[in-house]
């Protein structure tokens, strides 16, 4: 069972993104990664978060990505199918102590608005980025290593503020 752990945010993480965003364009065939966004709780700047770097690779259709799970396994990556998400391909990386972690969608689809949304709101957010740092080492307390429930922990929050990036980014 992989230990939920939320740690001070490490300076190293947005290089550590970088050497990633490399490496997954070197074994991706030319065409298939559109884009490679940083995108999590990592991606921002003095937010505490679990040790694992989130990555966003926009795709130009994921027939395409399914073809490369075996350059994506010789990169070290576990392909885990949609993982409870329609349309898209997740990849995890560093077993019990994941390390990556790649979300996979087709260029244009909502989740991709979404997840760069968020980040947008809290890097241009301090109050905000502030509370979400409480409210995960609260859930990483109370969810007893149970990463859905930490999930569950943090939704409300997520979803409160997921709402207001999108009303930002609308203007």
């Amino acid at each position: 069972m992989r230990t939920i752990t939320v740690v001070a945010y490490d300076p190293r993480w947005p290089e550590m993104f970088t050497a990633e965003s490399q490496l997954l364009q070197q074994v991706l065939p030319g065409g298939i990664a559109k884009a490679i966004h940083h995108i999590g709780s990592t991606s921002v700047p003095g937010l505490a978060a679990k040790p694992v770097i989130d990555i966003l690779l926009e795709v130009p259709n994921l027939a395409e990505l399914d073809a490369c799970n075996t350059q994506m396994q010789q990169a070290g990556y576990i392909a885990r199918g949609e993982n409870g998400i329609a349309g898209r391909r997740y990849f995890v990386k560093g077993g019990e102590q994941r390390s990556h972690q790649v979300h996979a969608f087709v260029t244009g689809d909502e989740q991709i608005t979404k997840h760069v949304a968020f980040r947008d709101y809290l890097l241009t957010n301090q109050q905000a980025t502030e509370q979400y740092a409480s409210v995960k080492y609260a859930a990483a307390q109370a969810c007893n290593n149970d990463s859905q429930r930490y999930c569950e922990l943090k939704a409300g929050f997520i979803e409160h503020h997921l709402q207001l990036a999108m009303l930002c980014r609308k203007w």
